[in-house]
């Protein structure tokens, strides 16, 4: 058993465990036994009332037995339930038993036999509407939304030519219809009309945004390590990469790839080392995997990659998919889409199934940096790397002097003009002034650099000539 027989009495309910009455009506009990399956599972307690006193089980035989057929009898399909009975004494000081039921977290969706679907929110089972329950029927991959057919789509909506080169890629032997009409249920055949699957067009469509409008990819850089508003909005980029799925995950990768700064130190052994602020596979991966395994079903929002000056945060519609969780996505893998999966794996993007997110910690570790973050935001996950910037003390680690590329750039024109302003300085390197300020500062603190005479009518002079 996990828990103590203390820990039965005194346990807060919550998304994990829950405590009944054995007095309840058995058939009541199915709604709590789907919720905890239809989420992270739990361990549901017989025979302690809400108000924590121990009732037990004992004086209801009849009851019992049937509270112990719920999970085969009163759930569809039915639940795997393992139990046990724990000795116990009750409110009147008797010996008694209580009834423990483990239900495991499951892969498929389960309902009680009045076809309602339950999921574990909190310390609550919440009956999921129509919209909820066709989500949660896609994230446990019951039913994949990338194979529902698109409405009004065509064959027409297809580039063949498009199509034509992955087959040529793969060594598809037929024509780019055969492979469209043959493979993987691109083509669905709905109330009579042959209509293409999301799938389809998400991956070989002329103008995918055509249907899916917010299926691209936001590109949002600040100025500084948070987000602001208002008159004080720090946004210095904001750009949008649209098409089909492959020309997403270019565009966006090419593009992150020129907002990569690299780190310049100057080592004991009196040479300069540069290193990217972060391995290059930890933030493609979290770019790679929100285009693969975003929930698509999710219209109103994008896929929007934040980068601030000490991270990057990728937002990406959707919950975890599957029995995949916040404490086992480093060893569970479950794809939502395996269409799409599959496709970017040919490109070699998708490069080890089920081992990225594993890869991508291990790589943070290796460079000194802190390990990847993942968050449940409603039904949107975030995941965040950190550069490690909040780390660094008076730019000096393990003895070299770190210099990143915003400060590169002010010292270069530093150098190439040593009598040049802050305004023109935020010209010169396109660099926001917060940012400038930050690192005129840091590069004093480091010893690189001083001023001479005023503000208005000085000058800077650099200290180490070898920089």
């Amino acid at each position: 058993m996990e828990f103590t027989l203390e820990e039965l009495y005194t346990k807060k309910e919550g998304q994990t465990y829950d405590r009944k009455s054995a007095r309840k009506d058995p058939k009541g009990l199915s709604n709590h036994i789907v919720a905890f399956a239809n989420a992270d599972g739990g361990t549901l307690v017989i025979g302690i009332e809400d108000d924590f006193t121990v009732t037990g089980i004992d004086d209801y035989h009849n009851n019992v037995n049937d509270i112990l057929r719920v999970p085969f009898d009163y759930c569809t399909p039915s639940v795997r339930v393992t139990t046990e009975t724990v000795g116990c004494t009750d409110k009147n000081g008797n010996p008694n038993h209580l009834l423990v039921m483990t239900i495991p977290q499951s892969p498929e969706l389960h309902a009680n036999q009045q076809d309602e679907v339950y999921y574990r929110m909190g310390d609550k089972s919440k009956k999921l509407n129509f919209d909820e329950r066709l989500q949660l029927m896609y994230a446990k991959g019951s039913r994949y939304y990338e194979d529902e057919p698109v409405y009004r789509s065509s064959m027409e909506d297809i580039d063949l030519d498009f199509v034509a080169e992955y087959c040529r890629k793969i060594g598809y032997p037929k024509s780019a219809g055969e492979y469209i009409r043959q493979n993987n249920g691109f083509v669905v055949n709905h109330n009579g009309r042959e209509e293409m699957s999301g799938a389809a067009i998400l991956l070989f469509g002329k103008n995918p945004q055509h249907f899916f409008k917010r299926a691209r990819v936001r590109f949002i850089r600040y100025d500084g390590t948070e987000a602001k508003v208002g008159t004080e909005m720090n946004v210095i980029k904001d750009e949008i990469f649209e098409g089909r799925i492959l020309d997403m995950v270019r565009s966006s990768l090419n593009f992150v790839r020129s907002q990569i700064k690299e780190h310049t130190k100057l080592g004991t052994d009196g040479l300069f080392h540069t290193t990217p602020e972060y391995p290059e596979f930890a933030w493609k991966e979290i770019i790679i995997n929100s285009v693969a395994h975003r929930d698509y079903s999710i219209k109103g929002t994008d896929i929007q990659i934040k980068m601030f000056d000490d991270r990057i945060t990728v937002e990406s519609p959707g919950i975890l998919p599957g029995i995949v969780r916040l404490n086992n996505l480093r060893t569970v893998h479950f794809s939502r889409n395996p269409n799409i999966a599959r496709f970017l794996h040919e490109y070699d993007y998708v490069q080890e199934f089920g081992e990225g997110i594993d890869r991508m910690f291990n790589e943070m570790a290796a460079a000194g940096l802190p390990a990847p973050e993942y968050r449940d935001n409603a039904f949107m996950l975030n995941a965040t790397i950190r550069n490690g910037v909040i780390n660094e003390t008076n730019g000096v680690i393990n003895g070299a002097i770190n210099i990143p590329v915003t400060e590169q750039a002010v010292l270069s024109a530093i150098r190439k003009n040593p009598g040049i302003t802050k305004t023109e300085l935020q010209k010169v390197t396109s660099l926001g002034k917060s940012t400038i300020d930050r690192a005129i500062k840091a590069l004093k603190e480091k010893c690189l650099i001083e001023r001479v005479g005023s503000n208005k009518t000085g000058y800077w002079k650099i200290i180490n000539k070898g920089l």
